[in-house]
């Protein structure tokens, strides 16, 4: 019998992304640019004879390991086992041969992760099977991947880069995720507002549209998910399984349309930062997330020495993909600005 996993959420990792994998990628690389014609053969005698050594693991790593320990909030003494799906699922992907992952599984046996599912797709395009296996979120280091899964509506996703200072001391009895939010929950029309009209005509925007919900970003529909998967857990715990955090660079007037749209989807975060253009990384540090998804390298770059971070990128359709909202014209009507009726809330007068 077929497991149902509409209730799970599934996440897909690549394994540099899991482990640090950057010796033998860049062995790889050195081999294919010097001896292209037998680079394939020595990559792989190179990887059998290193299938048993220990790798150190990469910046996924501890999101991925609290993820998998709200499993253990499951009663399996009231579940079969066998048929019954999971809170978490991982999956790893990799573009590897199934011979050369030898030694990424071997890895996660030796650290006892329940990761039972994995793809080796020998160079592949990796969207595909991201979208075959219904995942929710996609992790890996790789931009072009994470730009085609972007490009493609499949999922959210994000690139991951190197490992942070402190990823061995983060804990991983409780999930703690941290988001921005536009062009990341939120879609990304104020972004690129605020980025061609300037934080007036954004502030602006917003006070009138208080009171209707903002439209859906990448990571809407994953947050979603995190909220129905955290209230299935136990309550009244003195650490909760699962913390959320938004923190943003809106600050008032556009705080409050964001808690009401929030309250919109039915999601409950447990804190949210209205940073009105301070620094996102001291919050951060406090909050001490094993992920923070944000659309800015500024920000991605200023925390990424404290916390694992993760790029979101744009879509390949949005003004915001390269800078192309700086050759707009400044006085071009902008029509996904401008209010519309929403059955649920009423513009106040």
């Amino acid at each position: 019998m077929a497991i149902d996993f509409s209730n799970t959420l599934i996440v897909a990792i690549s394994a540099t992304a899991l482990f640090d994998l950057t010796e033998s990628e860049n062995y790889l690389l050195e081999l294919l640019e010097q001896r292209p014609i037998s680079a394939i053969k020595e990559f792989r005698d190179y990887m059998t004879e290193r299938e048993n050594d220990p790798l150190d693991i990469g910046a996924g790593y501890p999101l991925i390991k609290a993820l998998l320990n709200l499993n253990h909030y499951c009663n399996n003494s009231m579940q079969d086992i066998e048929t019954d799906a999971p809170l978490v699922e991982v999956v790893i992907v990799s573009k590897s041969s199934p011979d050369t992952g030898i030694q990424v599984l071997n890895a996660i046996l030796a650290d006892g992760i329940n990761i039972s599912r994995s793809a080796f797709i020998s160079g592949s395009l990796v969207a595909p099977y991201i979208k075959d296996f219904n995942v929710d979120l996609f992790l890996t280091t790789n931009r072009e991947d994470a730009q085609q899964v972007a490009d493609a509506n499949i999922c959210a996703c994000a690139i991951l880069d190197a490992t942070p200072v402190n990823t061995y001391e983060l804990d991983t009895e409780q999930l703690r995720i941290a988001f921005d939010g536009d062009a990341v929950l939120f879609d990304d029309s104020g972004e690129l507002l605020y980025k061609q009209k300037g934080l007036r005509a954004f502030h602006d925007r917003e006070a009138q549209m208080r009171d209707l919900p903002i439209e859906k970003g990448p990571y809407a529909e994953l947050l979603i998910k995190l909220s129905s998967l955290q209230e299935r857990l136990p309550a009244g715990l003195k650490l909760s399984p699962i913390k959320i955090a938004l923190v943003t660079a809106r600050n008032a007037p556009a705080d409050l349309r964001a808690i009401k749209t929030l309250r919109e989807w039915g999601v409950n975060v447990d804190m949210a930062f209205f940073l009105g253009g301070l620094e996102k990384t001291a919050v951060l540090r406090t909050f001490a997330p094993h992920i923070f998804f944000d659309d800015s390298i500024k920000h991605i770059d200023a925390a990424r020495s404290f916390i694992p971070t993760a790029l979101v990128p744009y879509h390949s359709t949005s003004l915001l993909h390269g800078d192309s909202y700086l050759t707009v014209d400044k006085d071009a009507a902008l029509l996904s600005f401008k209010p519309v009726e929403h059955p649920l809330f009423a513009i106040n007068p």
